[in-house]
């Protein structure tokens, strides 16, 4: 049995290597003068995601909640050859903000070639103790927000023949402890997006949309909640934001960071009741 699971995990990964070797080539040059929007820039991949577009001189829209901390990542964004950073203070919780970004965007750029909804609200990594206001509220942050914006957003990605690039999460995959609300808008995002990425296709759509499925990236705000609870290694966030640009330019539907995520995913399926001991052996809990 040991060595059969050997083999369809080897099985894979080479299929998986495969895929990305036959991958459309990314082209650098492509995102010069691209029209962006980036959501929830102001830290961790968001912001990671802002500097490699203005690294390669797409004109940037960003939004978080703070307007110092967006001031600062926007100038820079100039100081690494963005040809625009603008930045736009909004709350995705509030009912009219995600139209307002997007109408500030579409009005400041002339129009979108790149949506990259990233932002998630703060929810805590600890068991669920029936906080339902909470899972709401952070329903209509992680999830809500990106339908909305989607919406208001695709008339002009239609014009531009352009991306939508959803940052989603292996917990919108397999879900883990401590994280039950979040994990509920991670599967909520793959749900939706899945679907509509059907949809569009049947309609001969111009848009496409770039799921992209994250682990455990060393943003601040992550580590601070996992470092005492598990030893699960975290990837860099630059090189994550890397590989969410090169997803929306090169079109594809779906890519995995790090590359273990892909066989993790199948693996829920596959071999449920090792994968489930192996989740709950990771964290360090005492009731």
């Amino acid at each position: 049995m040991r060595t059969l699971t050997k083999l369809i995990l080897a099985g894979v990964g080479v299929a998986f290597l495969a895929v990305r070797w036959s991958a459309p080539s990314f082209d650098a040059e492509s995102l010069r003068g691209a029209r962006v929007l980036v959501t929830g820039a102001s830290t961790g991949i968001g912001e990671q995601i802002a500097y490699h577009y203005a690294r390669f001189g797409a004109q940037v829209v960003i939004t978080a909640r703070r307007a110092n901390v967006l001031q600062q990542v926007a100038e820079k964004c100039l100081s690494l050859g963005a040809q625009k950073a603008l930045y736009i203070a909004a709350d995705m919780a509030d009912e009219s903000d995600p139209d307002r970004v997007i109408s500030f965007a579409v009005d400041q750029l002339g129009g979108l070639d790149y949506l990259v909804l990233n932002h998630i609200g703060p929810s805590p990594f600890s068991m669920w103790e029936g906080d339902v206001d909470h899972t709401k509220w952070l329903m209509k942050v992680n999830f809500f927000s990106y339908v909305e914006m989607t919406w208001k957003a695709l008339l002009s990605l239609e014009q531009s023949k352009g991306s939508l690039v959803i940052v989603s999460s292996l917990l919108g995959k397999m879900p883990s402890p401590f994280v039950a609300p979040y994990s509920s808008t991670k599967f909520a995002l793959n749900g939706f997006f899945g679907s509509l990425q059907h949809e569009l296709a049947m309609k001969k759509s111009n848009v496409s949309i770039s799921i992209c499925t994250l682990g455990l990236i060393d943003t601040e705000s992550a580590m601070e909640k996992v470092r005492s609870v598990t030893d699960v290694p975290a990837y860099p966030a630059t090189e994550a934001a890397l590989n969410i640009i090169i997803a929306g330019a090169t079109k594809q539907q779906e890519v995995f960071y790090p590359w273990f995520t892909y066989t993790a995913s199948l693996t829920k399926d596959w071999f449920p009741s090792v994968t489930n001991y192996v989740i709950r052996n990771t964290y360090k809990y005492m009731p």
